[in-house]
């Protein structure tokens, strides 16, 4: 009988733990696996969730889950999760985030717990509680097929161009967009990139590195503002077509940017040269780069003499560098896993695992030695504020309150 009321009181603690959590009506992230599949959970507005919506809305993030991935033909490449994935399936995604769900929906009822199907009558949809997913790559290890066909089909899916015509060509998803990138024809307001689906208080974009081809180092951007009701006031009703997807027109701002600004979670999986991302500080209205989801790996696919022929994963420098333009308050370690490898690109893989005290010490050496002028009077600053920022080395299954 000990046992049982410890038990229960463990878990009414849990429970009110995370209801707390819950209650502050801030994003919720949550590490699928040991690498690079996300999931962001942002609390709809307030008009929104009194109307009967859910609590959150759901944005899955480059899905893989289960099994091998290969590009090309497993002789060439092939990889597997170290580690079991510590959400194996979408099936259990649904029900983690129907759990969540339930809790966040008891904070209207003050704190009592609501039924499943009380949740789901709510909610509208009850097929699936995902909302949209995105897919920075085409390669497997970021557009599974296995795992994305796990989705239901009414889904819509936010996908760079490659991997979206990869996706298109499966026709299981009904809908399926090509991400734009941010300020395509200089418009640097983030609204413009809320394309419907969306909610016209989120909108999802892409931004590119210039100098490379193969559009391999890019970034995602999902940028949010679900805190004043004015947004949806300030964007006419109709929508425009461009480049053949319809898009929201939007008023002019007002002089109170303020109430229009996002905040944003930026994935670079690959990592981004740090200069390309200065379009998030410099945006119209203003971006608050809330999450930096960057990995502190230096990968890189060398030849057979020692050289190196393609330029992975940036690495930590990369990630500091980064930072410094975004001044984001959490930068969160991704695509760092180190899988299972076969095929002929295993043999060739090179890999520094930097931690990211070993960057900032060797940024200081460098900065004490002064080799390079130009960029010493950039890192100081950073450095010197460095404890302003959270990093987070979120685990395979961990998940964090971004607040």
């Amino acid at each position: 009988m000990v046992t049982d009321e410890a038990s229960a009181q463990l878990h009414l603690e849990l429970r009110q733990s995370i209801q707390g959590a819950l209650a502050t009506r801030r994003p919720l992230l949550h590490h699928l696996n040991a690498d690079t599949s996300w999931f962001l959970q942002i609390p709809r507005p307030e008009s929104a969730v009194r109307n009967g919506a859910r609590f959150y809305y759901n944005i899955l993030i480059d899905p893989w889950l289960q099994g091998g991935q290969s590009d090309l033909a497993g002789w060439f490449s092939q990889q597997w999760h170290a580690t079991p994935s510590a959400v194996g399936s979408i099936a259990e995604l649904e029900e983690l985030t129907r759990e969540i769900e339930i809790l966040a929906s008891g904070l209207r009822l003050g704190g009592e717990r609501k039924s499943n199907s009380a949740v789901e009558e709510e909610g509208g949809r009850t097929d699936t509680f995902i909302d949209a997913v995105t897919v920075s790559h085409e390669f497997t290890d970021h557009c599974h097929k296995e795992t994305l066909h796990e989705i239901h089909s009414d889904v819509p899916v936010f996908a760079i161009k490659e991997a979206a015509k990869l996706i298109e060509s499966w026709k299981h998803f009904r809908t399926v967009i090509t991400v734009d990138s941010f300020c395509a024809g200089g418009d640097k307001d983030w609204r413009s990139t809320s394309i419907p689906p969306l909610p016209d208080w989120i909108g999802i974009s892409r931004l590119l590195q210039r100098d490379d081809v193969l559009n391999y180092h890019s970034a995602l951007m999902i940028a949010f503002n679900n805190k004043h009701g004015n947004v949806q006031s300030k964007l006419a009703k109709t929508n425009g077509h461009i480049n053949g997807k319809r898009k929201r027109h939007h008023a002019v701002l007002e002089p109170n940017e303020d109430d229009e600004a996002a905040e944003a979670l930026v994935y670079t999986p690959h990592g981004i040269e740090s200069g390309d991302l200065a379009l998030i500080p410099g945006a119209s209205p203003p971006i608050r780069t809330l999450a930096f989801l960057h990995g502190l790996h230096n990968i890189r696919v060398g030849t057979a003499s020692g050289r190196t022929a393609l330029q992975s994963n940036l690495g930590a420098h990369n990630g500091l560098k980064a930072q410094r333009i975004l001044n984001a308050k959490y930068w969160i370690g991704t695509h760092d896993e180190v899988k299972k490898g076969g095929g002929l690109v295993a043999w060739f893989l090179q890999r520094d695992v930097i931690t990211l005290k070993d960057a900032i010490d060797q940024e200081r050496k460098a900065k004490k030695r002064k080799v390079d002028r130009a960029v010493d009077g950039e890192f100081g600053a950073v450095l010197d504020s460095f404890e302003d920022t959270h990093w987070i080395d979120l685990g395979n299954g961990e998940s964090r309150v971004l607040n």
